[in-house]
């Protein structure tokens, strides 16, 4: 049998890969998340690739998928639940977690400076990065 190589992930989604996939040896993450479900796609729109989040029953895998073009990140070809787009600064700003608060975020919603799609599984986000 040939093992197929898995694809590294490439630019944004490298990134996220790299913050998240450790939670895969974390206790608490597989308690919390082991009836879980949810696909989450992070695009980040001034870069080449956004990173697909999949919460697989207690595991987290990445994806990294080319932005261009634009038919590649809809909801019927990817299968994402929820959608969170917007400027890599921003995403590393929201990451770093020390100066956003909860008010900035929205306002950076209205403003549409980040765009959601899906809100109820992009929540899921929020357990994550309290973990």
């Amino acid at each position: 049998m040939i093992e197929e190589k898995k694809k590294k992930a490439r630019g944004f989604a490298g990134i996220v890969s790299k913050l998240v996939v450790p939670l895969n040896e974390n206790e608490k993450f597989k308690e919390k998340f082991k009836d879980t479900e949810v696909k989450v796609l992070l695009n980040a729109k001034d870069g080449k690739y956004a990173a697909l989040l999949i919460i697989d029953k207690g595991n987290i895998y990445v994806e990294g998928i080319k932005n261009k073009p634009k038919a590649n990140l809809k909801k019927k070809v990817v299968g994402w639940d929820g959608l969170l787009q917007t400027k890599t600064s921003v995403f590393l700003e929201i990451l770093e977690g020390d100066d956003i608060s909860i008010g900035k975020v929205i306002w950076k919603i209205l403003t549409f400076r980040i765009k959601i799609r899906g809100i109820k599984h992009i929540r899921v986000l929020l357990d994550l990065f309290n973990l």
